[in-house]
């Protein structure tokens, strides 16, 4: 059954931590998976999972700076992932499938933003590449875990990006539209919130559910391929904004992946530690998701493609 898109006045906001948000829970004996969980609002969600009891599984592309990242956390593992390469995904999701663990909270954490164009060995556009197309394969390679855990949720990282861009189903990889590194930022961001929508869909009978999480506004090395001009008056625009802290950036993601407050909901956007408001299509303001990342259709197109793009799906 669809959740609500809707508030649940969660008593948290855009100040509470991550170990606000665990509200004192104790994850002993849970196992976790964090895509890029070595650096920014992934380490934060690492570190926050960790302390609570968790063993936490982290991909990251290279491993001994990941490593270094890494260094006197208990119960931490790192192992290689790169999800703009499908054979790394399908080799990562093996070795942890085959270890026979559950995987009660999978957190697709790692992106990018805004790069020059560029394509993945398939041919796909970077962006929908990395922070969609490469998390919905890794989540269906690891969809057996994911059932064994009897209980598990997936959270996948969206943004207030998503306000730029819906899908553009008749040219999602910018093969024939010209290339707006915005553009194809703000439809991956549309793309991860339509993703926990099909997914919660699919999952809800199996106990698997599924949410996409806003961090808020924190600055990290996401904004690494921006010149340095343009993050200037990106800084300046946001003049007056509350920027977060990588550990309250993270709040969001260890809310969804551990609250009972959300026990028995799934498929919706959320931000501040709580659902976020629905906002009309011209909304001006920062909050709030926009009709196109909830639309149920569009979910359902997108998850078809999705399919098709990796050849892989979930039972």
């Amino acid at each position: 059954m669809r959740s609500k898109q809707a508030p649940i006045h969660s008593g948290y906001g855009e100040q509470t931590t991550a170990r606000e948000a665990l509200g004192g829970r104790d994850l002993s004996g849970a196992f976790a998976l964090v895509t890029g969980g070595h650096a920014g609002i992934g380490l934060a969600t690492t570190r926050a999972l960790v302390e609570a009891g968790a063993t936490v599984v982290v991909g990251a592309r290279v491993l001994e700076p990941a490593r270094a990242a890494m260094a006197g956390l208990a119960r931490v593992e790192v192992d290689r992932l790169d999800l703009l390469d499908p054979a790394s995904i399908d080799a990562f999701a093996a070795r942890f499938v085959a270890s026979g663990r559950p995987l009660h909270m999978l957190v697709n954490n790692a992106g990018i933003m805004a790069p020059p164009l560029a394509r993945d060995a398939r041919g796909f556009e970077s962006q929908l590449a990395t922070n969609h197309i490469g998390h919905f394969q890794l989540t269906a390679r690891l969809w057996l875990a994911l059932r064994a855990a009897n209980g598990a949720r997936v959270v996948s990282l969206s943004s207030r990006g998503h306000s730029r861009a819906g899908i553009d189903f008749d040219d999602p990889q910018f093969e024939r539209r010209p290339y707006d590194k915005w553009i194809a930022y703000g439809q991956s961001k549309t793309a991860n919130a339509l993703f926990a929508l099909a997914l919660d869909a699919r999952g809800e009978a199996h106990r698997v559910r599924a949410f996409a999480a806003h961090p808020g506004a924190v600055m990290t090395d996401l904004v690494r391929s921006l010149p340095a001009e343009e993050l200037q008056a990106i800084r300046a625009r946001l003049v007056g904004s509350t920027y977060k802290t990588t550990e309250q950036g993270a709040a969001t993601s260890i809310w969804c992946a551990t609250s009972p407050q959300l026990d028995g909901m799934g498929g919706v956007y959320c931000e501040d530690a709580d659902i976020a408001t629905p906002v009309a299509a011209d909304a001006t303001q920062l909050g709030g998701v926009r009709p196109w990342a909830m639309d149920p259709d569009a979910a359902e197109r997108l998850w078809g493609l999705s399919e098709e793009w990796t050849g892989v799906g979930i039972d």
